[in-house]
């Protein structure tokens, strides 16, 4: 029986997916074999030994400690992909409430009173003052182009409009599903000079921390409209108001309120609204479990975001799982502990990923414990699973 923590509410599509016959899963299991979350902050939590795998139903891990999930040879799986559409939406959304002045046009024709005849005069009379412009022949930047910044781009597109984007590390995959009239930029600083809207999806890590800021600002078209659906701390909040104020920047369109932002009239803030959809934690869930689960029950492992993706179909016989230091030598001693053993090797597959590599072995024996033991004890060894 497999023993799964939950530390959020996911969603129960999503659970349906463990047999129940096999797994049981609850917020407050001990010995679990794996973790699902959303949001709870794990930074500081003590990890439990009987951990093999944690899985976030959503895109972001910056709520995970994955640097010592790579010292325990634990892979983090997460769902890229899953909310792309309901993020997709919501950044049409937040170009046209900008680009109309929507949220202004809205807080102004609430504040209005007195009779129906009066509210008709200051309503013609006032809407001279939300004058916007339409988004068709206008040009979309987008800086990062995975699941969620290919599909805006797409969607901008069908919308009419022009379309530039920047993503150095951009896969083949996202790259057949691009269309081919989005345009290639050279560099952040290419795309800011040529773009009306400049649209960001790209994970908080050193490199994307304040990637724009006053300098590259000054880069940017006069009267760019900015948005931010994807980690708060991507921009410098402070040198977009300074912007604003100067009126170099239209507007600010972001999923993340503070004191600095959420007053401003020419800033929208949303609640972190991003993924805040039933169908989008549903994809979600559903993507994270299946990952989990194929992980736990056959070694296999896709969409992690520490380990290599490594899919091997079963070949009979038995199976091992090795996490390793991705050091020489590391296959050569498995293969010989497994020949001291009188193992036949049935399949093989090993990859790495950085610092970690990860092994699967289909033998004709189940494995004697002391085999188990002898692997676990090779230096760089992290752990050892008998499948």
């Amino acid at each position: 029986m497999y023993k799964i923590l939950t530390l959020n509410n996911i969603s129960p599509v999503g659970l349906e997916h463990f047999p129940r016959e096999s797994y049981e899963v609850a917020s407050g299991i001990g010995h679990p074999d794996a973790i699902l979350l959303r949001s709870y902050n794990m930074l500081d939590m003590d990890v439990p030994p009987s951990v093999k795998a944690i899985g976030r139903a959503g895109a972001g891990v910056n709520n995970i400690p994955v640097d010592r999930m790579n010292t325990a040879g634990i892979p983090v799986f997460n769902a890229p992909g899953a909310n792309a559409n309901a993020v997709k939406e919501l950044v049409i959304a937040g170009m046209l409430m900008a680009a109309r002045n929507l949220t202004q046009g809205w807080s102004f024709a609430r504040s209005l009173e007195g009779e129906d005849s009066q509210i008709n005069k200051e309503v013609e009379a006032g809407k001279k003052q939300f004058v916007g412009f339409e988004l068709p022949g206008k040009t979309l930047g987008v800086v990062g182009l995975g699941a969620i910044g290919v599909q805006v781009a797409n969607g901008a597109l069908a919308l009419g409009m022009n379309v530039v984007g920047f993503d150095p590390g951009i896969t083949v995959q996202r790259a057949w599903e691009m269309s081919s009239q989005v345009r290639q930029a050279g560099s952040i600083e290419e795309l800011m000079a040529s773009a009306d809207f400049i649209s960001f999806h790209v994970p908080l890590v050193d490199a994307t921390r304040n990637m724009i800021n006053a300098e590259r600002l000054k880069l940017a078209r006069d009267h760019v409209i900015i948005l931010n659906f994807s980690r708060n701390g991507v921009i410098d909040d402070a040198a977009v108001v300074d912007a604003i104020d100067s009126g170099k920047i239209y507007a600010y369109v972001c999923d993340f309120p503070s004191n600095l932002l959420k007053n401003h009239p020419r800033v929208i803030t949303l609640p972190h609204l991003g993924a805040s959809t039933q169908q989008a934690e549903e994809n979600c869930a559903v993507m994270v479990v299946e990952q989990v689960r194929e992980f736990l029950e056959n070694g296999n492992i896709r969409n992690s975001v520490n380990f290599p993706e490594l899919l091997m179909p079963r070949n009979g016989g038995f199976r091992l799982a090795i996490a390793n230091a991705n050091v020489p030598n590391m296959l050569g001693q498995i293969s010989t502990c497994l020949a001291d053993a009188d193992l036949n090797i049935l399949d093989m597959l090993n990859k790495s990923r950085g610092d970690l590599a990860y092994t699967l072995v289909d033998v004709d024996q189940q494995l004697p414990p002391e085999c188990i033991a002898h692997l676990t004890g090779i230096d760089g060894v992290l752990n050892v699973r008998a499948l």
